[in-house]
C-alpha cells in the first residue's frame, strides 16, 4: 500500500502510547485516522493533543466486546466512509503467571491482547476486502512474543499467539491485495509501564531490583512517534516484521541457534522433504517482504482441513 494520502486508518488503543504514535505518523502522511480507545482520559488527552485536526476522529471502544467494537467501526464508517488500514494495537499488562490458580486476570488479559486482535481483524478485514481497494493490517505483538519475559505468562502467551495469527493472516490476505505486518516493540514510552515519577503511589526505594532496572530501561525507551514512523515504512514496503529495539538482537540470534541445534540428525524421507519443500516455497512467496499481489475475486481463501478429530478427552 504505497499511496497513503487520503486513505483511512482505524487504530485500537489509538489515544495513547504506540497507538497515538501511529496516529500521528499516519496523519503526517495525509491519512484520516479514527482513534479508538477504552480510556476516557486517554481520549480526552488525545483530542487536546490533536485539536484542530479535522482528519482525526475519536471513538470509545472495548476490543474485548465484539458488539462494542463493531459499533465503533460503524461510527468510523459513518464519519469517514471507508477503512483502508487497521491497526490492532490495544493492549493491557498483567494477567498472571502460568501456574497460578487465578483465571479472571488471565482471561481478561487474553481477551484484550489476543481477542482484541482477532475481533478487530474479523470485523474490519471483510470491510477492507469488500472495498476492493487494497489495504493493510498491523497487529501489535511485543518482544514478549519473541523472547521470554519472567512473570508475564499471560502477556507472553497472547503476544506469541498474535505473531502466529498475523503470519496466517498475511498468507490468507496476500492474494487479496491486502498486506499484513506484525509489530514487536520493546521498551517504548507508553502508559503500560508507569514510571515512579509519573505515579506517586509507586515506592521506588523499596521496589525489587528487577523493577528498578525496568524503570531505568523505560527512561531511555523508544519514542512512540518513531515506532509509528516504522509502521508507516512497513505499510508502504509491505514488510511483515517490524522491530524497533536492537538490544534484543543477540538474544534472538542465540535462541535461533538453540532451535537449529535441537533438530535431529537423521535424514527425513523423500516424501516428507518434497511436501515440506512445496509448503515452504508457498509460504516464502506469501510472506516475502515487498510483495505486491493484486486483488483477485476468483480466489477463495485457502483452508487446510485434514478431517481429523481428537478422541474424547484427547488433544
Amino acid at each position: 500500500m504505497e499511496q497513503l494520502e487520503g486513505k483511512i486508518a482505524f487504530i485500537t488503543g489509538g489515544a495513547s502510547g504506540i497507538g497515538l504514535g501511529m496516529a500521528r505518523a499516519l496523519l503526517a502522511e495525509g491519512m484520516k485516522v479514527s482513534l479508538a480507545d477504552w480510556s476516557d482520559d486517554h481520549l480526552a488527552k488525545a483530542r487536546e493533543a490533536l485539536a484542530g485536526n479535522n482528519a482525526a476522529f475519536f471513538v470509545k471502544a472495548n476490543v474485548a466486546d465484539r458488539d462494542n467494537l463493531r459499533a465503533a467501526v460503524d461510527q468510523t464508517l459513518a464519519h469517514f466512509g471507508k477503512i483502508h488500514v487497521l491497526a490492532n494495537n490495544a493492549g493491557v499488562n498483567g494477567g498472571g503467571t502460568a501456574a497460578s490458580p487465578d483465571f479472571d486476570d488471565w482471561d481478561r488479559a487474553l481477551a484484550v491482547n489476543l481477542g482484541g486482535v482477532v475481533n478487530g481483524t474479523k470485523i474490519v478485514a471483510p470491510i477492507i476486502r469488500a472495498q476492493g481497494e487494497g489495504g493493510h493490517i498491523v497487529n501489535t505483538s511485543s518482544m514478549a512474543g519473541v523472547v521470554p519475559l519472567p512473570g508475564l505468562a499471560a502477556y507472553s502467551t497472547a503476544k506469541y499467539a498474535v505473531r502466529g495469527f498475523s503470519e496466517s493472516l498475511r498468507m490468507q490476505l496476500a492474494p487479496k491485495g491486502i498486506g499484513v505486518s506484525c509489530l514487536f516493540p520493546g521498551a517504548t514510552r507508553t502508559a503500560i509501564v508507569p514510571l515512579p515519577e509519573d505515579d506517586p503511589s509507586i515506592d521506588e526505594q523499596n521496589a525489587p531490583q528487577f523493577l528498578k532496572d525496568l524503570w531505568e530501561a523505560m527512561r531511555g525507551a523508544i519514542d512512540p512517534l518513531d515506532t509509528g514512523r516504522a509502521v508507516v515504512d512497513a505499510i508502504r514496503e509491505n514488510k511483515f516484521y517490524i522491530f524497533t529495539n536492537r538490544e534484543f538482537l543477540e538474544e534472538v540470534k542465540q535462541r535461533h541457534r538453540e532451535i537449529e541445534d535441537a533438530f535431529p540428525q537423521d535424514e527425513p524421507t523423500a516424501g516428507r522433504v518434497k511436501f515440506e519443500g512445496m509448503r515452504a516455497e508457498m509460504v516464502r512467496n506469501l510472506m516475502a517482504p515487498g510483495n505486491r499481489p493484486s486483488a483477485s475475486e476468483n480466489k477463495a481463501d485457502m483452508a487446510l482441513d485434514l478431517a481429523s478429530k481428537s478422541p474424547a478427552g484427547g488433544q
